[in-house]
């Protein structure tokens, strides 16, 4: 007979090894099934966002208007400057960028969790997927970090430019995914190699 610490710890391996109830990782009914629907709801949303976004662009450049003004304040005041129908359009062809950006990064991520449903991480699809996502996430934060340097140059005093400090955080972001690519391509090498040994 065991003592009593071997066989509590053989069961806590065994359900250990099973997971928690209910809660597989890959496959159908899993937690990889549930952020894909996540991820579906979200998607929707950004497209509808990107829609509407294209919509109002398609708005401001079609239909003459007054120049309006564009107030923007601070501690110590505000500044009034006029708002140009170009700078409109540019701000409101930044949410399109914008959106748009994050509904291609999510339409991958969407790809990748239909194969971790399915049960097959290591699609090789996923790889180019991945860097597809590392691609689109660089081009999207310096587009915004771009944006608000010609922001800051248009209201000067009132609002501070970035500075390459606040890309540290996204470039980190952008390293980490193209490093899950590679890790991606290792597991895929990996599953051919085995497929072919059996």
């Amino acid at each position: 007979m065991r003592p009593p610490s071997l066989r509590f710890a053989s069961r806590l391996g065994t359900r250990l090894g099973q997971g928690l109830p209910g809660f597989r990782a890959l496959g159908p009914g899993s937690v990889s099934s549930l952020l894909k629907t996540a991820l579906d709801i979200t998607y929707g949303l950004l497209i509808f966002l990107t829609l509407l976004t294209c919509l109002v662009f398609a708005v401001v450049a079609i239909i003459p208007m007054d120049q309006v003004g564009l107030t923007v304040t601070s501690d110590t005041g505000g500044t009034r400057i006029p708002l140009p129908r170009a700078h409109a359009l540019f701000g409101i062809g930044a949410f399109v960028g914008y959106f748009g950006g994050f509904a291609l990064i999510l339409r991958h991520l969407r790809r990748i969790f239909r194969t971790l449903t399915l049960g097959d991480p290591f699609h090789p699809d996923n790889v180019s997927r991945l860097k597809q996502v590392g691609y689109i996430l660089a081009i999207v934060t310096g587009g915004v970090w771009l944006g608000q340097l010609l922001v800051s140059r248009l209201v000067r005093g009132v609002m501070d430019p970035p500075s390459l400090f606040n890309l540290v955080t996204p470039a980190f972001s952008v390293l980490v995914v193209f490093v899950l690519a590679e890790v991606f391509r290792e597991g895929a090498r990996l599953r051919r190699e085995s497929e072919l040994t059996i």
